[in-house]
């Protein structure tokens, strides 16, 4: 049997892993922080085995060396994005021996249930607006709303990285004379010390300016549309109507359009509340869902994990517990 009382919480994403060993009684014991997670890149078993060293140091920070599993490990992963990409991850993780029960969920759900109320029935609906785009839901009897969210091959729209290669590609149109003109053309490559397009085209073509730093213009995006571009502002209103309807859809297929329900938005694009997305997407969210109670969550996503975590080692948690679990990432 695992340690009693302890359990492992999981937030794994594209960029960092998180992790925290924790106790029933809300207390962090341990925490630790890595690289990110990648399955599609380099496979299921090496990706969990990145796992291994952070679990080894919070257990260790924890004083718990090598004294057996905890009771119970919840892990929200990126790219756990299909059943079957979650059924191999679960199996992976649970092959470890690193706990006595596991749970492997969609990273997305960990901002839902840092965003939703501790010891009621899960229900809410989550979307997330970072690097990427994805939203979940739960509802009444353990119904759940997922998207496959894999990208354009899914459908999806927006995101940080997407909207900075949607700015690209019409500031490059609107110096050619292909799109609207815009002051996406000059702002952009003005961002980086150039003095055109062609020249900040080059420049990513080539590698001067590495790949990295194309997330750098999708703030700028924000602050052109803030200045009263139309074409920024087209992008922006184009990224709040995705978010509104992904919300919108998930409600409905749980049947929650009827009642109020919390919309946990998160994500650095969402968490920025740059006000043009956050009014019109509030305004949309108020017109196709008026019972949709929106409320953006900044506490790191570990933190839904951790909850998670203590909702499923102890049959019924005390508010307590839950409190000082909450202020350890206040």
């Amino acid at each position: 049997m695992g340690l009693t009382g302890t359990a492992l919480a999981i937030d794994a994403g594209n960029s960092k892993t998180d992790v925290a060993l924790l106790a029933t009684d809300g207390r962090v014991l341990g925490r630790s922080r890595g690289g990110g997670f990648q399955p599609p890149v380099v496979g299921t078993a090496q990706a969990v085995d990145t796992l291994a060293p952070l679990i080894a140091a919070a257990r260790a920070q924890a004083g718990l060396g090598d004294h057996g599993p905890v009771a119970h490990l919840s892990a929200f992963l990126a790219n756990a994005d299909l059943p079957v990409e979650v059924t191999r991850l679960t199996a992976e993780i649970a092959a470890r021996g690193w706990a006595d029960t596991v749970t492997v969920r969609n990273d997305t759900f960990a901002l839902l249930r840092a965003g939703l109320p501790d010891g009621a029935e899960p229900l809410g609906v989550a979307v997330v607006c970072g690097a990427g785009i994805n939203c979940v839901g739960l509802g009444h009897d353990g119904a759940t709303a997922r998207f496959p969210s894999i990208g354009r091959l899914s459908g999806d729209w927006g995101g940080g990285s997407f909207l900075a290669d949607e700015a690209l590609w019409r500031a490059a149109r609107a110096e050619d004379g292909r799109g609207t003109p815009s002051a996406l053309a000059r702002a952009l490559p003005a961002h980086f010390g150039l003095a055109t397009m062609l020249e900040l085209i080059e420049a990513l073509h080539l590698r001067r300016i590495p790949d990295s730093r194309r997330h750098e213009l999708t703030p700028l995006l924000f602050a052109v549309a803030a200045d009263g571009d139309p074409v920024a502002r087209a992008v922006v209103d184009r990224q709040a109507e995705e978010i509104a309807v992904l919300a919108t859809v998930a409600l409905q297929r749980l049947d929650l359009l009827a009642e109020p329900t919390p919309v946990v938005l998160g994500g650095g694009v969402l968490a920025a509340r740059h006000p043009l997305l956050h009014d019109r997407l509030t305004h949309l969210l108020a017109e196709r869902a008026p019972k949709a109670v929106p409320h953006v969550v900044t506490a790191p996503p570990v933190l839904g994990a951790a909850l998670d975590a203590l909702d499923r080692t102890t049959p019924a948690p005390p508010q307590p517990a839950y409190a000082r679990l909450r202020s350890e990432w206040a």
